[in-house]
């Protein structure tokens, strides 16, 4: 639970009524999200930050005092912070300086996330010099590289929006398999002092697809700590791709994900389906299905929520009370599982969930 969850609590009646009044008024305020996957989700990164504390309350007008920049990213786009794992460009072949424009890094030069590079008074994580950094990836399209900056000391995140010359490179890791988190020990040099921004870019396997993350760190100073990490993160040991290889075709289907044991009890080309909520309020309640393949291979599913009122998902396409994959998501290998988030109205107590391979 984020450090927002007594606030959540509170104002949950008022926020989950105006939900459901946006919700009908209008589809493009909480429209069906795009091809999403993943983000940093410690430091949190600006987008992901403002999702995880204030999705149950995103319209409690106390977010515009208590944390104005994500208030400006909710009023901006609310189906930004929805969709906050899609921040992602396509085959850019490695020229991530060339392709992502100064002033643009924060939202992957995509509009939809423009509220990320507007400068002011991001809510900052505090952390020591040597921290853990960890790329929350529901998807599992594993990484051939994370390569991470830290803003030179002197830059100023409330007044400048983020450029290339005010980034240090401080790590490029080698590839991660396809089972997410990824994860890896950062050492930034010891003269950083107070707010700045940490810059992350995941470089996903799946395709040609780096998704571009800011953190907003405070090194020495005051921000919402969290104890260091004894055990160090195991480094992957694959070194990175040469930036210069050539971009793949945009066409070439993703590779499938690892391949665990199969179920020797489930039928070949079947799939099952369980439900979990991770948070909920009085009329509502936010959950995940993950679906998982039998004994062969499936290029499709469809997952039903019995008990459910679905009326928002991503990851996934819903009609009714089912989910349907999507394109990039519902070819899975025998054994190998996905997942798909969604919004429920009412209670979200006996909730169950079959699948059908397709």
């Amino acid at each position: 639970m984020s450090r927002s969850s007594v606030l959540r609590r509170l104002t949950a009646v008022a926020g989950t009524l105006a939900l459901g009044a946006a919700m009908v008024a209008g589809s493009a305020v909480l429209a069906a999200p795009a091809s999403a996957h993943g983000a940093v989700s410690d430091p949190p990164s600006r987008i992901y930050g403002c999702y995880d504390r204030w999705s149950a309350a995103w319209t409690d007008p106390a977010m515009q005092t208590q944390d104005p920049m994500c208030w400006n990213a909710w009023q901006s786009n609310p189906n930004a912070m929805w969709n906050w794992n899609g921040m992602f460009q396509e085959n850019v072949g490695g020229r991530h300086e060339q392709v992502i424009p100064n002033g643009k890094l924060c939202s992957a030069n995509n509009p939809t996330y423009a509220a990320a590079d507007v400068p002011g008074a991001w809510q900052t994580t505090s952390r020591p010099h040597s921290f853990r950094l960890t790329v929350h990836d529901p998807s599992n399209h594993g990484a051939d590289y994370l390569k991470i900056y830290v803003t030179k000391q002197g830059y100023d995140a409330r007044t400048k929006a983020l450029a290339w010359s005010d980034l240090e490179l401080v790590k490029t890791t080698g590839s991660y398999p396809t089972s997410s988190p990824y994860v890896t020990d950062v050492t930034v040099p010891s003269d950083r002092r107070g707010h700045h921004v940490v810059f992350t870019i995941w470089q996903a396997s799946h395709l040609d697809q780096p998704y571009y993350q800011c953190s907003d760190v405070s090194f020495g100073g005051t921000g919402n700590p969290t104890p260091n990490p004894t055990t160090p993160a195991p480094d992957p040991t694959t070194p990175a791709p040469n930036p210069t290889t050539p971009a793949p075709d945009p066409t070439t289907p993703a590779p499938n994900p690892t391949t665990p044991a199969p179920n020797p009890t489930t039928p070949a080309g079947a799939c099952t389906a369980t439900v979990t909520v991770a948070s909920s309020w009085q009329g509502g309640y936010q959950a995940t299905v993950t679906v998982k393949a039998g004994a062969s291979a499936i290029n499709g599913w469809r997952a039903t929520i019995n008990g459910a009122t679905i009326t928002q998902a991503w990851n996934g396409t819903a009609s009714g009370n089912t989910i349907t994959s999507s394109s990039w998501n519902g070819k899975l290998a025998a054994g190998a599982t996905t997942s798909a988030g969604f919004l429920g109205s009412g209670s979200p107590s006996n909730l169950s969930a079959t699948c059908t391979a397709s």
